[in-house]
């Protein structure tokens, strides 16, 4: 094949250190647009970015040119910088380190983005560490409960 074509959908997820509610209502949707911005950059355009004040959700699809943890690390870098500079102006903003990605199917892609877009019911009834904890069983991901939650 003389060229080559790439789809790879991600359910990408990652909290702010130590799950902090660092992310205030009234700057989340100006700290997504800024995320989006760094996903174009990275020829990985996002679908869909949300979340609530410890956490973000992104639905986004990885460049052929891109290894996911290069993206992960020019997300979490520059918007980090934003958070404290721009955004929220806390010095003490911070991400964990980690990051759980799922691959997500072209037929599932509405629901994920709904899901994404419902964050805020959504852990009205579940925590994070929860929702992280159905995620990892219904995509087969063994964890070490002792390194997941920094």
């Amino acid at each position: 094949m003389s060229q080559s074509l790439v789809k790879n959908l991600l359910h990408l997820v990652y909290s702010t250190k130590y799950r902090h509610a660092l992310i205030p209502e009234d700057v989340q949707g100006r700290l997504y647009a800024y995320q989006a911005g760094v996903y174009k950059e990275c020829e990985s355009p996002a679908m869909v970015i949300g979340g609530v004040e410890d956490h973000v959700h992104a639905l986004f699809s990885l460049s052929k040119n891109y290894a996911l943890k290069t993206v992960v690390e020019h997300i979490k870098t520059g918007s980090s910088k934003w958070m404290k500079v721009e955004g929220s102006k806390n010095r003490s903003f911070y991400w964990q380190n980690g990051y759980s990605a799922f691959s997500v199917s072209q037929s599932n892609v509405e629901d994920v983005r709904r899901y994404i877009e419902t964050q805020r019911e959504h852990h009205r009834k579940m925590t994070f560490q929860d929702e992280l904890r159905v995620l990892f069983q219904r995509h087969g991901i063994e964890y070490d409960e002792r390194y997941v939650w920094d």
